[in-house]
């Protein structure tokens, strides 16, 4: 449900236009049903996988998945969060530099 609800939020009007406002997202208008729908998947899969593992593994899991995001696309849940709360333009013009 937390997940469904991110979704119905992530592609508000006000948060779409803070994703374009502060993030390398510029031209972002939301994510398509295909595209939620996978996240709500996802996230889903992501929560059973965890739910069989230690508590450890789950966590050097998610850690790797993020420095993996961030080394290949220079974006994630991390950075996504901190440039929504806070703003950097540092961070920002390090994604937009893609070198």
């Amino acid at each position: 449900m937390v997940e469904a609800a991110w979704e119905l939020a992530e592609n508000s009007p006000a948060v779409i236009d803070r994703y374009r406002s502060v993030t390398a997202a510029l031209g972002y208008t939301g994510d398509s049903v295909l595209n939620s729908v996978g996240d709500i998947a996802c996230m889903v899969a992501g929560f059973l996988l965890a739910r069989m593992l230690p508590a450890r593994v789950s966590v050097v899991l998610v850690i790797a998945t993020e420095l993996l995001l961030l080394a290949t696309i220079r974006d994630n849940l991390t950075l996504n969060v901190v440039m929504l709360v806070a703003p950097d333009p540092r961070i920002l013009a390090w994604q937009q530099s893609g070198g």
